[in-house]
């Protein structure tokens, strides 16, 4: 049946598995399908909304981290999103982890990819989407959130476990294009579309602290440019193993 076969993909993909191996035409094709997903108009238009869970995601794990407490979050069709937490946490760093979250992510899953984990990468982002159910407060966030788990699921399920890594370490490295992406718009809301200053990370942060809204846009710009380095190389590596 097939929830057998889920339940079955699902606990055997936490053990780990060979180190990835990256061929240079392997390694051409996965940039391909990373860069794809955030440059394609149609893949963009679903993949954006993942990147914008993880963003959400980044927001409410930084609250919960510094004693606030999460009481919503809100994922809208055109790719927007909101999360709302209470508390004496620190607001500052709740309201920086938005941006930077999809890059760090992704630099993570790239790494996890490379050492053996991806298929658990897998197998733990399936639990934290579904986790996530507990805080979407509005019935677009459930459709989104709903799609984002079927399609992980359906990986787990339908792909191979040898192939399974080599797709985690793609979608990684296609939430560092994202957040590039993410952050290059909310520059251009600062510089060319101020009427949506209210959406922007940065805005809040500088009427928040007084700083600056470009330092803030620097900032988050460093974490993905670092978590950039850090997923090339990882591929290097990879690339390198099989040379060796």
């Amino acid at each position: 049946m097939w929830w057998q076969a889920f339940i079955d993909g699902f606990v055997q993909g936490f053990a780990r598995s060979h180190p990835l191996a990256v061929p240079p035409s392997e390694l051409a094709w996965l940039l391909g399908i990373a860069a794809a997903l955030c440059v394609v108009p149609f893949l963009w238009r679903f993949f954006g909304r993942f990147v914008t869970i993880v963003h959400e995601l980044g927001h409410a794990f930084a609250g919960l981290a510094t004693g606030m407490r999460v009481t919503g979050i809100t994922l809208r069709l055109d790719q927007g999103g909101t999360t709302r937490g209470v508390g004496r946490g620190r607001a500052v760093w709740f309201g920086f982890w938005g941006y930077p979250s999809p890059a760090v992510v992704g630099a993570a899953l790239a790494w996890a990819s490379a050492a053996g984990w991806g298929r658990a990468a897998l197998s733990v982002s399936l639990v934290l989407l579904v986790l996530v159910f507990l805080f979407i407060r509005n019935l677009a966030g459930v459709l989104i959130l709903s799609g984002a788990i079927l399609a992980v699921a359906v990986i787990v399920v339908a792909v191979p476990p040898d192939i399974q890594g080599h797709l985690t370490l793609a979608v990684g490295l296609a939430l560092v294009l994202g957040a590039a992406r993410d952050w290059w718009n909310v520059v251009m809301v600062h510089t060319a579309r101020r009427r949506e200053l209210g959406s922007s990370d940065a805005y809040n942060l500088a009427r928040r602290t007084g700083v600056p809204s470009a330092v803030w846009l620097f900032t988050f710009a460093a974490v993905i440019a670092l978590a950039g380095v850090a997923s090339w190389a990882v591929l290097a590596g990879a690339v390198v193993t099989v040379g060796s």
